[in-house]
């Protein structure tokens, strides 16, 4: 028989979980699980404890075999973001372990995660497929072939405390004019996130929706905007400085007011590791304390 086989990624974190990673690494032994480790993580961890020197290592998306049952990240959601970036359009599923605060996306407790992988190994688990957004410039290559967002895409004023001026137009009709720190295009894996602080809606994955956050925005009566999914969105940027910030995710550049921006729908869906328990309104409630007083905390 074939043996089962996963990869794991992660970035540095905290030494108060080690022993955590330590309990996971003995669990995927005894299981004789094939193991694939992105290959900075694993020097890191080298550094923190006596790890294991069976595991294959990998160093991009090109490495990762395509027959791995799932990519297991290790840490928070930031770091389900980024691997987001190693998976691409391969279809391999994610599962995240929390290592850090929040953990909406990666939604397995660290006190929970040997019962989570054994529901998963056992098949007792569903997918859930995620739209993604993708980026790019009429002028410019930005950010290579990692122009794609999970969460969202924001852009942002540069160097100077003066707002922006951001001509939005939707699928060919001018939509607004932004005068404003600056917009989020957030699907709705990532409306709980920049965009909810910003007084966006929480959207339902799955709902076939983006949304248009402005930022600080002059006008008041400027308010988010929730858009079809299949929209093309055309932005072109004014500043006193001349340029401006562009973010994908955890990813940023600094761009001319020359260059033009078409964010739309990627060609591609993550597909993201969901047990049975973890349903979305029940991580809204856990996360964001619905239906609880919160006076008493």
């Amino acid at each position: 028989m074939q043996r089962k086989s996963i990869a794991i990624y992660g970035r540095a974190f905290n030494s108060s979980v080690v022993p955590y990673v330590e309990q996971l690494f003995s669990y995927l032994k005894e299981k004789d699980i094939l193991v694939y480790i992105h290959s900075d993580f694993y020097d890191f961890l080298k550094q923190q404890f006596d790890c294991p020197k069976h595991f294959l290592l990998y160093y991009n998306h090109r490495d990762l075999p395509t027959d791995i049952l799932f990519l297991l990240s290790l840490g928070g959601d930031g770091t389900m973001l980024s691997a987001v970036s190693l998976v691409r359009d391969s279809g391999i599923p994610i599962a995240g372990i929390n290592f850090g605060r929040l953990g909406f996306l990666a939604s397995i407790h660290k006190s929970k995660m040997i019962h989570a992988l054994d529901s998963i190994f056992n098949g007792d688990y569903t997918l859930q497929a995620r739209d993604l957004l993708e980026v790019s410039g009429d002028n410019k290559k930005i950010f290579g072939n990692d122009n794609f967002a999970l969460n969202d895409i924001t852009v942002f004023r540069h160097d100077t405390s003066s707002m922006i001026t951001i001509n939005a137009v939707l699928n060919g009709e001018l939509l607004n004019a932004y005068w404003a720190d600056g917009i989020i295009i957030a699907t709705p894996t990532g409306s709980t996130a920049y965009s909810l602080s910003c007084g966006g809606p929480i959207i339902m994955p799955g709902s076939g929706n983006f949304v248009i956050t402005p930022i600080s925005p002059h006008n008041l009566n400027v308010r988010p905007i929730i858009i079809s999914a299949d929209s093309e969105l055309e932005l072109e940027i004014e500043s006193r400085t001349e340029k401006y910030i562009l973010s994908c995710d955890s990813k940023s550049e600094t761009l001319e007011t020359t260059t033009k921006l078409r964010i739309r729908r990627a060609p591609f869906r993550i597909h993201l590791i969901r047990l049975a328990s973890d349903s979305f309104f029940s991580t809204l409630r856990e996360k964001l304390l619905w239906g609880l007083d919160v006076r008493n905390y």
